[in-house]
């Protein structure tokens, strides 16, 4: 009997939510032994390197998404690998349109991971908004739906049409043995060697992640408090942030550090962790935070961050855009005795070993 072969789609490598837990999946697929292509439609980005090499990687070199739909179709036709997995609305559609043309029988799962309603009334342009709404009408054509969450499950069926209970909801595989691992290396940054408590929030600098809602709450959080702010990640909206920064004068107090590699190690030495998104799919930075030991204060956004936090039980929830709200809730946070122990064991519930299974029960 033939070695069984799942193939995983996506644009690149870059760095998002999306691709990191696509290795991950990856890499929890070739652990039980089966051949997994993972194929790119242009193989870059930072987590490359985080691919295991038991995972075969195919470059369809394409500079544009649309290049790769031939691609595709010539490599579903020609491999015929048993199931295909796709996430990311762009490459979702390719991947449809794609099958279509093959005519083959692969099993195409789709997995959805955002509030699709918050982002079609956040559409960067014309362009995001046509394949927002290509998706939603492909979407029916799919084998199967996961949804990263309750809250984008019922969101997607709403949007869709498609039945509630033809949505499986699987959590993202966030926790693995080597984020464990890379939380206990050493900071060489000077803030998180000293007694002032700093606070971090990770994520793409972009409208989504609302950074300049953390930064107005640090900077309430400071009126009471001596703290830090370190803001981890890379995007359009940097230099906007760096003058509402340099305007309620915290560019002693504020340090953007870009992307990095290793997020853990800095989250592990945090007295806090913030997520300020105005949305979400489901918050997989929380998650991280969470495994290791760091208190959690989250927006109670759509989708995840409450569902993740158990509506409160393992970390604090506020409002959307409310710094004041979320200001208080840190330094609260900052001044109780939480136990670290039981922030893992909730994180613990979103390891890679369970939650592969689900998808693999989903793609065999």
């Amino acid at each position: 009997m033939d070695k069984k072969k799942i193939a995983i789609f996506l644009p690149s490598l870059s760095g998002g939510g999306a691709e990191k837990m696509m290795v991950n999946i990856a890499r929890g697929f070739s652990e039980n032994g089966i051949q997994v292509d993972l194929v790119l439609g242009n193989a870059k980005g930072p987590y490359m390197s985080m691919v295991p090499k038991e995972v075969s990687i195919v470059d369809l070199k394409s500079t544009r998404l649309l290049l790769s739909l031939r691609k595709l179709a010539r490599y579903l036709k020609n491999e015929k690998p048993q199931s295909l997995l796709v996430t990311l609305e762009s490459s979702s559609v390719i991947a449809l349109l794609a099958k279509i043309m093959s005519r083959v029988s692969t099993k195409l799962v789709v997995r959805i991971p955002n509030n699709m309603s918050q982002q079609m009334k956040n559409a960067k342009n014309a362009k995001h908004k046509v394949i927002l709404r290509l998706a939603t009408m492909l979407y029916k054509k799919a084998d199967g739906i996961i949804a990263i969450s309750e809250g984008v499950a019922k969101d997607t069926a709403k949007i869709t049409g498609i039945p509630l209970e033809k949505i499986e909801v699987i959590y993202n595989p966030v926790v693995t043995d080597e984020l464990l691992i890379k939380s206990m290396e050493q900071v060489n940054h000077i803030w998180f060697n000293s007694e002032v408590p700093t606070i971090i929030g990770v994520g793409r600098l972009s409208k989504q992640k609302d950074f300049p809602i953390l930064i107005e709450a640090f900077s309430k959080v400071i009126q009471k408090r001596d703290a830090r702010l370190v803001i981890i990640g890379e995007g359009e909206e940097q230099e906007s942030l760096n003058q509402l920064v340099k305007d309620l004068d915290l560019t002693k107090m504020v340090d953007f550090i870009g992307f990095v590699d290793n997020p853990y190690k800095f989250m592990e030495k945090s007295s806090v962790f913030v997520l300020s998104s105005a949305w979400e799919g489901f918050g997989n930075v929380i998650v991280e935070a969470m495994a290791c030991g760091t208190p959690i204060v989250s927006t109670d956004c759509k989708s995840g961050p409450s569902e993740i936090l158990d509506n409160g039980n393992f970390g604090k929830l506020v409002p959307v855009g409310d710094s004041e709200k979320m200001a208080s809730a840190i330094i609260e946070s900052l001044d109780s005795s939480i136990n670290p122990e039981l922030i893992k064991e909730r994180a613990a519930e979103f390891r890679l070993d369970s939650i592969k299974k689900q998808y693999l029960k989903m793609l065999l």
